[in-house]
């Protein structure tokens, strides 16, 4: 690690309903030049405009609208350009954004009073009539449905109050409402028929500028933004899905940011003077999700046989290069109460057993592996291999994350290598597992009554002690039923220019952007 980084604290998640921290970075001064005039003239010219930045990601998100997607290429582009009537702190717990302040008036009503004055990127002014409109419609989209169950009722008392009622007391509806499917959009364009996948209009930091699919996204700083105009002005968002080269980019000065770093340069870049990283602990579990709808996966026991046959130790080495740690439970560990009872360790024997407790010729088991960028694809490569052992043949097949988000969230596949971040552990559960959010998040298109009924009933109890419990019997009984196959939790790391000021990052791949300076 170089001398002058500043290394992101791992900010412990035990115990919390919530799967991220925020976590930030603030970069020291300009380095003092002491070199020659005509090297800090060099050097001058070489630097990047104190008012601009370009972003280096891996995937292009398939649509601009908070509604129709839960993939984090998409979130990173809702942060710019949305708020929410709260959000989380650093600490993960949910704090007042486009509501000054909230109260729970009963076991089923809560009252939101809003900021005033805030206005939306097309000069309106953000009121009541907004919020209950932007709720309304995001009740009707299927892509954020588990977001938005526990808003029954949404009325406005006045210009800047507004009533929400919820269909039972629930322990996640401020969780819900800083979810990105519910940011707060203008009445008026929702009434004429705005598309926001194309049009982004919000209350956001950044406006939306321009759209080349394939190349870039732009973004401009909005001046009025309720929090102050952000001190970066312009922002472009480069589409660059090979790994290398964006590190190559970055280094060359090409690029300021890189939202994914490849593990194997990652030693390069900290090595160097002129770049900087930064990492968190990382909430998102990565899987290999089985769509149980498909012969020979929907028996519990080939499920089990593939879990055992994959050496997660050689996956999380390739993957990550080692910065990761192997999963065992069908839940991320550090969200609240978890358990690995009933959990899959490597043993390629005793998938063989599975395998033949299945009564399922392995021969016969159709598995085309899904990917969506290059490491995913090297984590199929092992898993390919490992089931080989077994008789499983599998193939692996690459998609771009439009297709590939549209193809898992229909159900048109068998396999695919993903993974799934939250506010907190209750809508984690509903999102994964729960019937209502197939054609959406639950992707393994688990239906299974009895664990509806458990997830329903936990995210109407109140009392934590009581929830955990309640979580815990859970958990065990997902690792029997093996929907998916847990692989690893990781660390997230981003890298940037040195000069840039800061910089933060969440245990869920997210980033404040408007946080972010560059030093003088």
């Amino acid at each position: 690690m170089k001398k002058r980084m500043k290394q992101l604290l791992a900010l412990a998640l035990a115990g919390m309903l919530s799967l991220g921290l925020l976590a930030g970075c603030q970069k020291d001064t300009a380095q003092e030049n002491t070199k020659g005039s005509q090297t800090e003239d060099k050097e001058e010219e070489k630097a990047p405009a104190k008012d601009s930045i370009v972003i280096a990601t891996g995937s292009e998100p398939s649509t601009l609208s908070p509604t129709e997607h839960n993939a984090l290429a998409g979130i990173y582009m809702n942060l710019l350009t949305y708020n929410t009537l709260v959000t989380m702190d650093e600490n993960m717990q949910p704090v007042a954004d486009l509501a000054e302040s909230y109260e729970n008036t009963s076991d089923t009503e809560w009252v939101f009073h809003l900021r005033q004055g805030v206005k939306f990127h097309d000069g309106s002014d953000m009121t009541a009539e907004d919020v209950v409109a932007s709720l309304e419609r995001a009740k009707t989209c299927t892509d954020i449905s588990n977001y938005t169950t526990t808003v029954e009722t949404v009325t406005a008392v006045d210009d800047y109050t507004v009533k929400i009622t919820t269909p039972t007391p629930t322990a996640t509806l401020l969780y819900d409402l800083s979810n990105h499917g519910n940011a707060i959009l203008p009445k008026e364009l929702i009434e004429s028929g705005n598309d926001f996948g194309k049009n982004p209009i919000g209350t956001g930091p950044y406006k939306f500028v321009d759209w080349q699919s394939g190349v870039s996204i732009t973004f401009e700083a909005f001046e009025d933004y309720y929090a102050g105009a952000p001190a970066i002005k312009d922002m472009t968002w480069k589409i660059v899905p090979e790994g290398s080269a964006r590190t190559i980019a970055l280094e060359a000065g090409e690029v300021d940011f890189l939202m994914e770093v490849e593990t194997v340069d990652l030693e390069r870049i900290e090595e160097s003077e002129e770049l900087d990283t930064v990492q968190s602990k990382s909430n998102i579990l990565s899987w290999m999700t089985l769509n149980n709808e498909k012969p020979g996966l929907d028996n519990e026991a080939v499920r089990h046989a593939i879990n055992c046959a994959i050496n997660k130790e050689d996956l999380v080495t390739v993957a990550t290069n080692g910065l990761g740690s192997v999963a065992v439970s069908q839940l991320p560990v550090g969200m609240s109460s978890t358990s690995e009872e009933n959990g899959d360790t490597y043993d390629v024997e005793k998938a063989k057993e599975w395998l033949e407790q299945s009564g399922v010729d392995p021969a016969s088991i159709e598995l085309s592996i899904l990917c969506s960028n290059e490491g995913k694809r090297r984590m199929a490569e092992v898993i390919q291999a490992n089931l080989k052992e077994i008789g499983i043949n599998c193939e692996i097949e690459s998609l771009d994350t439009a297709t590939y988000v549209s193809v898992t969230a229909e159900g048109n596949f068998t396999a695919s290598i993903g993974g799934y971040s939250s506010t907190d552990i209750v809508t984690f559960l509903k999102g994964v597992f729960h019937s209502n959010s197939i054609g959406s998040s639950n992707q393994t298109r688990t239906n299974n009554p009895e664990i509806d009924a458990q997830i329903d009933a936990i995210a109407s109890t109140i009392d934590d002690d009581a929830r955990d419990a309640a979580i815990v019997e859970l958990n065990k009984t997902l690792n029997q039923l093996c929907p998916q196959i847990p692989l690893y939790q990781g660390s997230n790391v981003r890298a940037f220019n040195s000069k840039l000021q800061g910089v933060n990052l969440t245990p869920a791949g997210l980033t404040r952007f408007e946080q972010m300076s560059w030093a003088e």
